[in-house]
């Protein structure tokens, strides 16, 4: 993405933070919302709930093209319109969701909807960090993706509940609006910005010729694989080994939401003092609370304090969010967009890894080992990052 030119901001920078955070609050509604709404889903387009499970993954493939694909192709063009034609596209892709009438064009339409949430999170990041003191860089990215954990808390049950008085459809509609308020938001109080002259898909291509571009990156694709290993078998483990009802796995959900928002408020602020400590920290964080995870599992008390410190982790995405527009160059854009990419690796790798110990019969709880291994594999990956800087400098 081209280093943007912009004029002073005409509205208070919090104003602009939260314009950009109702788009991750939308973005977060229907990437978490859509999983609690699959029996209805399927039901509807007349197809098993495995089946159906594959829209979710349409969504997904849609983050991991679209991020580094939208960003190459908007390098020429001023952040702010980027940012409107994101959520204009992810207005689209939603409305189009909440009308499909089969399976195969809510595939479609799933992966129409994924295509800008990365190249979104990427560019709005950016812009956030541009309108404070370099100091404060994490801070103001972790603003914009406290409205996708905030959506895990309020969105996310609020969008469950609608659907099942109204129908599945209705959470489209909503984030569909969402997103149309997030592009009026934008339009209103982002600063006007001209794009760089020089800027071409070519630059933005350069980041991927810089090697710590790839080690954050595979920090992202491996170390955040351990949060989603645990997370996506969490009703099933509280049905089989905690045995509590079904209704009390939306408030676990919630504390885990609770977890990711108190880290993304929390950890920025060591973040900005000693960025690669601070991601270090979070790394071993998440493997020790993982590791507590097959203790944990029995008891309710024991696993909603497990997952909000699990939650915590969440906070390396912002963390690895300012690390990209150190290494990255010229090519801020690309970078910042593959970094959600590469979560939504982790979120691929995580769940099959899991599941695949579950299917070796070590058990529902053997996803806690796996995920502070992820976490551990990921503490790696930035120690060859870390090292390879201090070799260099």
């Amino acid at each position: 993405m081209a280093t943007a030119i912009a004029d002073r901001p005409s509205a208070p920078v919090g104003l602009i933070h939260l314009s950009l955070a109702v788009g991750g609050f939308a973005i977060g509604t229907t990437e978490f919302a859509t999983m609690s709404l699959l029996p209805d889903m399927a039901r509807d387009l007349g197809v098993d709930a495995p089946t159906a499970g594959h829209v979710i993954s349409a969504y997904a493939l849609g983050v991991v093209v679209g991020a580094p694909l939208l960003a190459v192709i908007g390098a020429k063009m001023a952040r702010r319109t980027l940012l409107i034609a994101l959520m204009a596209m992810f207005a689209l892709g939603n409305a189009l969701s909440a009308v499909a009438p089969d399976y195969g064009t809510m595939m479609a339409f799933r992966f129409l909807s994924g295509l800008p949430h990365g190249a979104y999170f990427g560019i709005a990041t950016l812009v956030a960090a541009s309108l404070v003191e370099q100091r404060r860089r994490t801070q103001a990215a972790a603003r914009v993706l406290l409205g996708l954990t905030v959506a895990t808390i309020v969105g996310v049950p609020l969008a469950n509940a609608l659907g099942q008085v109204v129908g599945w459809r209705s959470c489209f509609v909503i984030v569909a609006v969402l997103a149309g308020l997030t592009a009026a938001l934008v339009a209103l109080f982002a600063p006007r910005d001209r794009a760089d002259a020089d800027a071409s898909p070519l630059r933005e291509l350069a980041a991927l010729r810089t090697p710590q571009v790839w080690l954050t990156l595979g920090v992202g694709a491996i170390g955040f694989g351990g949060l989603f290993a645990v997370y996506t078998y969490l009703a099933d483990t509280m049905a089989a080994v905690t045995k509590v009802s079904t209704a009390v796995v939306p408030v676990a959900l919630a504390v885990f939401g609770v977890g990711m928002t108190a880290g993304n408020l929390i950890v920025p602020r060591f973040a900005d003092r000693a960025l690669l400590p601070t991601a270090a920290g979070v790394l071993v964080w998440s493997a020790a609370s993982l590791m507590l995870w097959p203790f944990a599992a029995g008891h309710l008390w024991s696993v909603i304090v497990a997952v909000l410190l699990i939650g915590v982790g969440g906070s390396l995405g912002s963390v690895l969010q300012t690390r990209l527009m150190d290494v990255a160059g010229d090519a801020q854009g690309l970078a910042a967009a593959l970094n959600h990419s590469a979560f939504n690796v982790a979120n691929a790798l995580g769940p099959w890894l899991g599941g695949m110990a579950i299917a070796a019969g070590y058990g529902w709880t053997s996803t806690g080992w796996v995920g502070a291994a992820l976490a551990l594999g990921g503490l790696a990956m930035l120690a060859v990052s870390w090292a390879v800087e201090r070799r260099a400098t």
